[in-house]
């Protein structure tokens, strides 16, 4: 679409104000950009017609790459008379809080988006996509699908932070692009903030997991961004056959990956040599000009997008006092040693490593924390702390090995139970007044229940498992210390957050 006279007019106003709280390295990236992009869809007469891609979660970062894209389209418009359309595509989960949803329409308006032909923002949720609206509901299956996830995630594992939350999400981005990407007819091109060579890197390693899974990598690998999504998809069938067992057929095809079809085929645009994500390099942009707000859900750690890094915190404290005799505030303290460092790899201003430590500052901020972690986990999962606890015991899977001492912990009403669970567990017997209540517990259908049981908890010391080849390549972890009052000894653990 070229832009109209009055059109050029209108963008030149916001993009001198935008102009004025970039740097001038940035103002020449953003030109170089909008060279790229004219070469990329074939000179200046093409542009108007070509379209680009850019996935926003909501967080600083893809506010201010979103921010860089929109002053590359009115740089064009002021400049040539003409620019291409934009596609902003935002994935939703259920570990996204409100808060991020007021952050991206505070971006939006500062950005003057809507009501602009030239851009679409989308909300995608899982299967349904649709334009973005401040308080669009959250769809109660993905709530559900989600839920289910982090609880045969969390119960594998025994709470494991990453595992639990992250490695059905990560599987769940990449059907984000599959479906945002070729959404009513498709995109040019999808731009991204990694280089070349981290693209590359991921490339490879996908196709590594995917040819040990027995997949035919050689035809992924002939249909780039297509044959990328379609080793996802056999990784991510995979994935939930290890995780879900057998009898949930449903479950995984709900799963799948998209990958696309043949009336599209993106390219990827790199603006990687370009721009700073370092925050401090452009702050006033973010919290002046686009008025993002680092807010109590809005902002977890390293996550200014998702809240899940409070609950793995919480999950770290709820450890320490239910499953180690220790006290709540001691597994927090550890998990804050391991997202310090976390924040500090991730070169995140010193600002915001305060901000977030401050907040567990104290004995009545860990409460408050704690409280917040428990609305949180209602609210977006619809899990109490009894659930939670449970998962930290891992009760059910390696045939009940700890049900004994999660009951006797936790439940000790139901230790004269053991054996009828037991054989309730593995098929053999049936009483629905107990099969109500480890339905209750642990937030999990019986036959569910019935497939932890069946299988092992993950062990990370070996290669075994897609779930534990997934964390040993993943870097969000480290080692902590603590000590074990049942032995006196120090125990080192190897621990994985955000």
């Amino acid at each position: 679409m070229n832009a109209s006279p009055s059109q050029a007019l209108n963008d030149e106003p916001l993009l001198g104000e935008l102009n004025h709280y970039l740097r001038a390295d940035e103002r020449r990236a953003v030109a170089t950009i909008g060279e790229r992009l004219i070469d990329a869809a074939g000179g200046l007469d093409r542009l108007p017609d070509y379209r680009l891609m850019v996935a926003y979660g909501g967080g600083k970062d893809s506010s201010y790459t979103v921010a860089m894209l929109r002053a590359t389209q009115l740089h064009l418009s002021v400049l040539h008379g003409r620019t291409f359309q934009l596609r902003i595509a935002n994935m939703r989960h259920a570990g996204v809080p409100d808060a991020v949803m007021a952050n991206i329409d505070r971006v939006y308006r500062a950005l003057h988006l809507f009501d602009d032909p030239r851009v679409e923002m989308l909300v995608v949720d899982h299967q349904q996509i649709r334009p973005f609206e401040r308080h669009l509901p959250f769809p109660a299956d993905v709530q559900a699908m989600n839920r289910f996830d982090v609880l045969m995630n969390g119960h594998r594992t025994a709470g494991d932070g990453r595992p639990t939350f992250c490695n059905s999400c990560n599987l769940a981005v990449a059907d984000f692009y599959g479906r945002a990407a070729w959404w009513q007819g498709g995109v040019d091109a999808v731009v991204t903030g990694d280089s070349r060579k981290e693209q590359k890197h991921y490339f490879t390693w996908i196709m590594r997991l995917a040819q040990r899974l027995g997949l035919n990598v050689d035809e992924c690998r002939r249909q780039g961004f297509r044959g990328l999504l379609q080793a996802l998809d056999g990784v991510a069938q995979s994935y939930f056959v290890e995780l879900f067992g057998e009898g949930f057929d449903q479950q995984r095809e709900e799963r799948r990956v998209a990958c696309g079809d043949e009336h599209a085929d993106p390219a990827f645009v790199s603006i990687y040599d370009l721009v700073s994500y370092k925050v401090e390099d452009h702050w006033e942009l973010i919290t002046e000009f686009l008025d993002f707000r680092f807010e109590e859900l809005a902002f977890s750690f390293t996550e200014s997008d998702c809240a899940n890094p409070l609950l793995m915190a919480h999950f770290r404290g709820l450890k320490a006092e239910y499953v180690q005799g220790r006290r709540y505030n001691q597994g927090i303290a550890e998990y804050l040693e391991l997202a310090q460092a976390l924040m500090r790899k991730k070169e995140m201003p010193q600002r915001l490593i305060d901000l977030a430590m401050a907040a567990y500052a104290d004995e009545q901020g860990m409460l408050a924390r704690r409280t917040l972690a428990t609305r949180f986990a209602e609210q977006a999962f619809g899990l109490d702390e009894a659930q939670l606890v449970c998962m930290q015991f891992a009760p059910f899977v390696d045939r009940g090995r700890e049900l004994s001492s999660f009951v006797g912990l936790c439940h000790a009403q139901h230790l004269g139970n053991l054996d009828d669970l037991h054989r309730i567990l593995a098929g053999v017997h049936n009483d629905p007044s107990l099969s109500q209540w480890l339905t209750q517990v642990s937030g999990l259908p019986l036959p569910a229940l019935r497939s932890l049981y069946a299988h092992q908890r993950i062990d990370f010391d070996s290669d075994a498992t897609l779930i534990a080849r997934v964390r040993a390549g993943d870097p969000h972890k480290g080692r902590i210390s603590r000590y074990d009052p049942a032995t006196g000894e120090t125990v080192v653990e190897l621990v994985s957050g955000r």
